[in-house]
């Protein structure tokens, strides 16, 4: 299912763990790997924490997509948050990235494939950054279940380059859908 109006704002990168990540006009995605450059490019985890726990677990973090429709509401609640500043490689316009299926591939630009693999769980480094970011990106549904909001976590099917204004369209995995939960 293509979304015609769904594309790339922005693409960032750091080569070391820093929270934020440095706007780019162009990232290279890996296949099997993630984003070229970057902290958490690899084929097994590179999450401190997870390396922590077992460092042969696969990377299922090795691209971080962000909606910039979060990025609107936070700096409509007082945040001042850019680009780059929650350490998303990609920031997308137009695309109900939270209400994706596991298991969907996002195609970006001309060649770059990547298959989403579940949520970020925002941690404290959200309010290391600005305090109050952390509970800002977390809500509850009607039943009262958690809503995480801090973006989506990909794998790279197929490498490539990802632009500022790249299109994004999207194939749905087969049914059933699993619901994302959190990578």
């Amino acid at each position: 299912m293509p979304d015609e109006m769904a594309q790339v704002l922005s693409v960032s990168v750091s080569a070391t763990h820093s929270f934020s990540k440095a706007t780019r006009p162009e990232i290279r995605l890996l296949a099997g790997l993630g984003v070229e450059g970057d902290a958490h490019e690899g084929v097994t985890v590179k999450h401190r924490s997870r390396v922590a726990a077992d460092p042969t677990q696969p990377n299922l973090r090795q691209v971080h997509l962000v909606h910039a429709e979060l990025l609107d509401e936070l700096n409509a609640n007082g945040f001042a948050i850019r680009p780059g500043d929650i350490g998303e490689n990609i920031l997308t316009r137009g695309l109900d990235l939270l209400g994706l299926p596991r298991g969907t591939r996002l195609h970006l630009g001309t060649a770059a494939v990547v298959e989403v693999t579940g949520l970020r769980n925002p941690c404290k480094q959200l309010d290391n950054f600005q305090p109050g970011l952390t509970r800002a990106v977390l809500d509850r549904d009607a039943d009262g279940a958690l809503i995480r909001k801090a973006g989506v976590m990909a794998i790279v099917l197929a490498g490539g380059p990802v632009r500022v204004g790249d299109t994004i369209a999207c194939e749905w995995p087969a049914e059933p859908h699993l619901k994302l939960e959190p990578v």
